[in-house]
């Protein structure tokens, strides 16, 4: 098993940023691929970006593309979503999601274990 948590989200107005965290535990941390995904009200759960595990290989979603930064402290078993240039599209609950390969990462029915979210709203 491996749990995830995360944190950082919050309230920010149009172009502001916020960083979010997902702490793991449980299995080896660097076994795995992390991912952020995201869900608005009555919308599908949407991939944002995900890393592999040494942090050398990233894919975003093409909605975060130049705005969004994904990295990760294998020292810390954390993975970070540094978001910039927010605007209202961007709100949503933000879930961290993790799985062992690479393979189509953005498919979120791949990922096995999932954190609880974090609600994250950008006022206009």
């Amino acid at each position: 098993q491996v749990q995830l948590v995360e944190s950082g989200g919050g309230l920010v107005q149009t172009g502001g940023s916020l960083r979010l965290s997902c702490a793991a535990s449980g299995r080896t941390f660097t076994n795995y691929v992390l991912g952020w995904f995201r869900q608005a009200p009555g919308k599908d759960r949407e991939f944002v970006a995900a890393i592999n595990p040494s942090g050398g290989l990233i894919s975003s979603g093409d909605a975060v593309k130049g705005r969004f930064t994904l990295s990760r402290d294998n020292a810390k078993n954390t993975v970070y979503l540094q978001m910039g240039s927010l605007n209202p599209a961007d709100t949503a609950v933000y879930y961290c999601a993790a799985k062992t390969t690479w393979y189509n990462v953005p498919s979120a029915r791949l990922y096995d274990y999932w954190g609880q979210g974090t609600q994250v709203t950008v006022s206009s």
